[in-house]
């Protein structure tokens, strides 16, 4: 450096970083301005269905949600006309009583009422929204509101639910406030083809405007309503899947203390050795048997229609013909899949997708996963997530707090060590005691561990024990050729034909659980036992800890008994083992099998599909970082 030059030293001033977001972010505040006349129906029916579609913005289709937008179909189509009204409308909803202008029916004579459908009226006087299915009106502007119901009209001397009949009182008070003369209203239920007059009558109205205040001061509370105790209303209800309520209540039954009824319950089945070896239990691991399970409803489906989609011909083309995708490969004939009734599109290497295909995928939320062509998971792409902005800050809030880390990470490698433990005792000719007390042990101590450290030393030290003794769980053939013998896992590349198919499995379940929090409206990068690094699905590796040896091992090994691999499945190269791709497409049918296959689930006691477990525990978890349940409840098989 010259001697006439003088280094530059930058002047003193504050601290320029990133500032810290605060270790308790702020939570969704106050409700909108206008309450919809549909959520006036759903604080009247259910307060916990109104907060999770008005406030949390959750929503679900089932049969009845289905049918009754084909009810709707011909009254959703804008159209017609209403004369203009006979008073002065209220100053703050004057001339705003549509959002759009309705198209102007042609008239057979001079004498025909007036109709209109689909018409938005908001009144901030009322506070209140509403998209009026039908209206008649005649010239002296008194006008009847119509409303469509799916089902059909109830016997009741009021002709209709409270529910229904205010959800149409709302429509009345809105057309008054705009000017029109509107003493009643009317309901045409499309299962009994009838069209039933509502009366409006002051005590109607006092309901209505109490359920619109109740509606904006449970958006404001920020806090969901506990869900209803064992009542029909949940039958057929669109968002049962979602509330969970009887497994809410259950969880938090049991959590203060509440017990199982005798006749309820099942014999208590231990889950250890000891009771399957006359030896005893020589390092006292049985202790006291846990409570079966409670009988719960099953209110959702056991399993999802849908199936996945795989593509790992390489060079191959997905496309769109209609509401059908097409993939073109360079060999074969081309394969057709019905969009209605896929649930998810995974493609393999270099696979090409059409613009137009993936537009409809993303306008029907049908996640595209992306994966190399060894399986490594890179990604997806979906449509318009959940819009639970409350969940989102609820995870973000508690991967802040340590103690809260902590607590869910001991659950996740606790069961993770005992479901191996109990994949060996299943599977393996002579289980080692010695290897299944050591696994109760490690148990034991990662439901103690004080740091999460503690808990990655705990869980490397199982899986070194539980692989040691994985090969003593292929029989016939596979066990005795050598090819299937495993001497620890290894990844990154797999050295051998077994890590290379676990390696595979993992990643199938990999995805599955990011496409499961997605779903919900959980961040899938965001974990709390694995930490959050670039690219990392963290959250989704937390929950398939306690799933690997049920889902993905068990995969493998009745892969491997069955017969369905060989040597000749496998080619080697000097850095590691990969599978040929018709190895690759038998591995892929047996693990959508076994994510199709029905079982107990070990709290509620129903029977669902693995692939719906998984979204039952996302949905768990999301009710636990909301607070509405204080522990997570692991997945453990007797």
């Amino acid at each position: 450096m010259p001697a006439n030059r003088v280094p530059f030293v930058p002047p003193e001033s504050p601290d320029l970083r990133a500032k810290p977001l605060p270790r308790k972010l702020p939570i969704v505040g106050s409700a909108p301005d206008l309450v919809p006349a549909r959520m006036i129906n759903e604080a009247l029916y259910c307060e916990r269905l109104l907060y999770l579609e008005w406030a949390q913005g959750e929503f679900a289709d089932n049969a009845f949600t289905v049918e009754g937008r084909a009810t709707h179909k011909r009254a959703d189509q804008p159209g017609g006309t209403l004369p203009a009204p006979p008073t002065e409308a209220t100053d703050d909803v004057a001339g705003k009583y549509t959002d759009a202008e309705p198209r102007v029916e042609e008239e057979s004579g001079s004498d025909r009422p007036y109709q209109a459908r689909t018409l938005w009226l908001s009144s901030e006087r009322l506070g209140i929204t509403a998209k009026l299915d039908v209206v008649e009106g005649d010239a002296d502007g008194n006008v009847v509101p119509i409303e469509y119901k799916r089902g059909k009209a109830p016997d009741l001397p009021e002709g209709a639910y409270l529910p229904e009949r205010a959800q149409l009182c709302a429509q009345v008070l809105l057309l008054r406030d705009h000017g029109y003369r509107c003493d009643h209203g009317d309901i045409y239920f499309a299962g009994s083809r009838k069209r039933v007059t509502i009366s409006i009558d002051e005590t109607l109205v006092a309901t209505t405007l109490g359920a619109v205040a109740r509606a904006r001061r449970l958006t404001e509370i920020a806090e969901a309503p506990p869900p209803l105790v064992d009542s029909p209303k949940c039958n057929g209800c669109s968002l049962v899947g979602i509330c969970l309520p009887d497994e809410i209540n259950l969880l938090r039954g049991i959590e203060h203390g509440e017990m199982i009824e005798a006749d309820d319950a099942a014999e208590p089945v231990a889950e250890t050795a000891a009771m399957e070896d006359p030896a005893g239990d020589p390092w006292d691991l049985v202790g006291e048997p846990e409570p079966p399970p409670r009988p719960l409803r099953r209110l959702h489906p056991a399993s999802d229609e849908k199936v996945p989609l795989y593509v790992q011909d390489q060079g191959a083309r997905v496309g769109l013909d209609g509401d059908c995708l097409v993939v073109r490969g360079r060999q074969g004939p081309s394969v057709t899949a019905r969009l209605p009734n896929t649930s998810h599109v995974v493609l393999y290497g270099n696979i090409q997708v059409s613009a137009q295909a993936m537009r409809a995928l993303l306008e029907r939320c049908i996640p595209v996963s992306f994966h190399s062509y060894g399986g490594w998971y890179y990604g997806r792409a979906t449509g318009v997530e959940s819009k639970n902005v409350e969940l989102r800050l609820a995870q973000h809030r508690a991967a802040g707090d340590p103690a809260f880390c902590l607590r869910l990470a001991r659950g996740f490698v606790a069961s993770k060590v005992r479901n191996s433990r109990t994949l060996l005792r299943r599977n393996h000719a002579a289980p080692s005691l010695l290897v299944l007390s050591e696994l109760e042990q490690l148990a034991r101590k990662a439901e103690q561990a004080n740091a999460l450290d503690a808990l990655l030393g705990l869980e490397g030290t199982a899986a070194r024990t539980y692989f040691g003794a994985f090969t003593g769980m292929l029989k016939g053939e596979a066990g005795l050729s050598g090819v299937f013998d495993l001497d620890g896992r290894n990844r990154r590349p797999p050295k051998d034909p077994v890590n290379a198919l676990l390696s595979f499995v993992y990643a199938l379940l990999t995805k599955d659980f990011a496409l499961a929090l997605s779903a919900v409206g959980l961040d899938p990068l965001l974990g709390f036992y694995h930490q959050p690094r670039f690219g990392r699905p963290a959250l989704a590796l937390d929950l398939m800890e306690e799933f690997r040896p049920l889902v993905a091992d068990s995969v493998v090994i009745g892969a491997i008994n069955g017969g369905g691999f060989g040597p000749d499945d496998f080619q080697s190269h000097p850095s590691g083992v990969a599978m040929r791709p018709a190895a690759r497409r038998r591995l892929l049918l047996a693990y959508e099998r076994r994510m199709e296959q029905l079982i107990a689930h070990p709290v509620f006691g129903y029977r669902i599909s693995y692939r719906r477990v998984l979204e039952v525990q996302a949905r768990l978890l999301a009710r636990c970082l909301l607070g509405e349940i204080d522990q997570y409840p692991a997945f453990r098989t007797r």
